[in-house]
């Protein structure tokens, strides 16, 4: 990954996060690293833990940025997310998974859609 990619989606994730902010999330992690890949962004909304997957584009040339959280990947989060809840020793709350589409445009600030209850936990079986 070249750095402009990296600071871009480090950029994607921070537009995300305060997006997500604004509309009375209250983050408690960016960027939870393990062996198994990341989670962008966990959160609260309400009492609902709500693992987030930010996925950033520079226009439309790749599609739309939702379509790129295939089965594969949604079985990857639902893993990680179960291995964050053991981690943190969580136990089993209300939990869901968002995606946050970013769309950088030369005119103007981006676009920020909130996609929620993009997946359940259930793609993992």
């Amino acid at each position: 990954m070249s750095t402009d990619t990296g600071a871009f989606g480090a950029h994607g994730e921070a537009v995300a996060a305060a997006a997500l902010a604004r509309r009375g999330y209250r983050i408690v992690e960016r960027n939870y690293r393990s062996r198994w890949g990341e989670l962008d962004v966990v959160a609260y909304d309400g009492d609902t833990l709500v693992f987030v997957e930010v996925k950033a584009r520079r226009g439309a040339q790749f599609g739309d940025p939702a379509f790129a959280v295939d089965r594969r990947k949604q079985r990857r989060l639902v893993r990680l997310a179960q291995q964050y809840l053991s981690r943190r020793r969580l136990g089993e709350p209300l939990c869901r998974f968002d995606i946050v589409v970013v769309d950088e445009r030369p005119e103007g600030p981006p676009r920020v859609d909130v996609i929620t209850n993009a997946f359940d936990a259930s793609c993992a079986e």
